[in-house]
């Protein structure tokens, strides 16, 4: 894994490049991509980052301004190539956010394509986000889920007493679905079966002006 840094909030590797400024691995656009040797996945995602010294609520800032596009991949190679350079979430700064979001997707709840689903969310001590973050990006990536488009993307929130895992799900009301991906959810990451998980819908989200209070736990 590459060393990185923090640097005005943004994660800059070795160089001190951007990543979302480096050159892109192949044209997202290259018709001859069937002519590379690339491993292709089912789908493409967007690794996307957010950082703020105080939490949304008490800040005038506003969240679009804040997300920053690391980079978009469709193949197994792209995604180490991103992966690679992309500190741990143990690494990062307090109130920053990794985002996994199907490409062409920003990670915000009214986002179309968003606002109609909801989220599962798994608060953890301090110290396990790291290890259960990369088992749900390889889940995630590897179609492990296997509720076709219903995953929207994932998210690693790091906070000041807890770090938060959550799940996005494209349709809130479908309670078959939702139940299968908390399923899944907990298979992936190994989770005992005491674990609890909370679910909250995107709307209840823009209404709260926050993502993770009020939320309803599930047992």
């Amino acid at each position: 894994m590459a060393t990185n840094a923090i640097h005005d909030g943004e994660i800059i590797s070795e160089d001190n490049d951007k990543i979302e400024n480096s050159p892109p691995i192949k044209d997202e656009n290259n018709s001859n991509i069937s002519d590379s040797p690339f491993h292709l996945l089912e789908g493409r995602w967007t690794f996307w980052y957010t950082h703020r010294p105080q939490t949304f609520r008490n800040s005038s800032v506003n969240y679009d301004s804040c997300l920053k596009k690391l980079g978009t991949f469709g193949s197994i190679e792209e995604f180490w190539c991103y992966y690679d350079h992309i500190k741990f979430p143990s690494e990062l700064p307090l109130y920053s956010d990794i985002h996994l979001f199907k490409e062409n997707l920003k990670p915000m709840w009214e986002e179309e394509g968003n606002r109609l689903g909801g989220k599962w969310i798994l608060r953890l001590k301090k110290g396990l986000s790291t290890r259960l973050w990369e088992l749900l990006v390889f889940a995630i990536i590897g179609e492990q889920f296997n509720v076709g488009k219903e995953i929207c993307g994932i998210v690693c929130s790091i906070r000041p007493q807890e770090d938060l895992i959550s799940v996005w799900t494209k349709t809130a009301n479908n309670q078959l679905i939702t139940q299968r991906i908390k399923e899944t959810l907990k298979k992936v990451l190994n989770l005992p079966l005491e674990c609890p998980l909370e679910y909250k819908t995107h709307n209840d989200s823009l209404r709260d002006n926050c993502s993770y209070r009020n939320t309803d736990r599930v047992r």
